[in-house]
């Protein structure tokens, strides 16, 4: 799932919010367009009027139309590595990306309408849903990185071994390899819980809070996965 948020990223001055705040509008348009008409008849003309702004300003964010389609908020991953990194030592590395991880959720759930148009649209699009799949491994990949930096920092199990610090120039697949199990892992794991607990608050809205279902995923990976008591 690609993050939705008003958040700045760290150190942002006045024009970088203004570019953030652009790009954010182009990409809502894009979602709510193509959830009204179809991804297809959606065109870069569009967009950019319903973004109030021109198509050379479409292109000065995103080099071909499908891209606006596929993250809505490209600074949630900085953010969250950022978080992590800057997480107290104290805190595990799995208690860590959950405050992070939390942290940028508990202002998405305010715009939660557009994470259900957002994924109804990339169902509705195979080929659209896997470059989303792709960015997702791609966030997934840098946030595995994060969790890397901070065991090496002295934070973490003392049982994970340094992890290998990937050339800039790697692959993404050439980045996961250089990384130890321990933090591909805990990413995954904490990727999948994000999408879990967004799909089981989904069905039960009237019920729970999405920060009440996030909370106790993380807390049942925490505890190991005990089985819950017979019903």
């Amino acid at each position: 799932m690609q993050l939705v948020s008003g958040k700045s990223a760290a150190g942002g001055g006045l024009r970088e919010r203004k570019k953030r705040a652009t790009r954010a509008a182009l990409a809502e348009a894009a979602v709510r367009l193509a959830a009204e008409h179809g991804v297809e008849k959606v065109t870069v003309e569009a967009i950019s009027a319903a973004a109030g702004v021109s198509v050379r300003t479409f292109f000065n964010y995103f080099d071909t139309r499908d891209d606006a389609f596929v993250t809505i908020d490209a600074d949630a991953r900085v953010r969250i590595r950022r978080s992590v990194l800057d997480a107290p030592a104290a805190l595990s590395p799995l208690d860590a990306v959950r405050e992070a991880i939390g942290t940028e959720l508990a202002e998405a759930e305010q715009r939660h309408e557009l994470w259900l148009l957002h994924a109804e649209v990339l169902r509705a699009s195979p080929h659209l849903l896997a470059r989303s799949l792709s960015a997702h491994m791609a966030n997934e990949t840098e946030l595995a990185e994060a969790v890397a930096e901070r065991i090496r920092a002295g934070s973490g199990p003392s049982c994970s071994t340094p992890a290998v610090t990937a050339a800039p120039a790697a692959s993404d697949e050439e980045r996961r390899a250089a990384l130890d199990l321990y933090p591909r892992l805990l990413a995954a794991m904490a990727t999948t819980a994000v999408r879990v607990s967004l799909e089981h608050w989904c069905a039960r809205q009237e019920e729970l809070s999405f920060a009440d279902v996030f909370q106790e995923t993380f807390s049942l990976l925490a505890a190991g996965l005990p089985a819950p008591p017979a019903r």
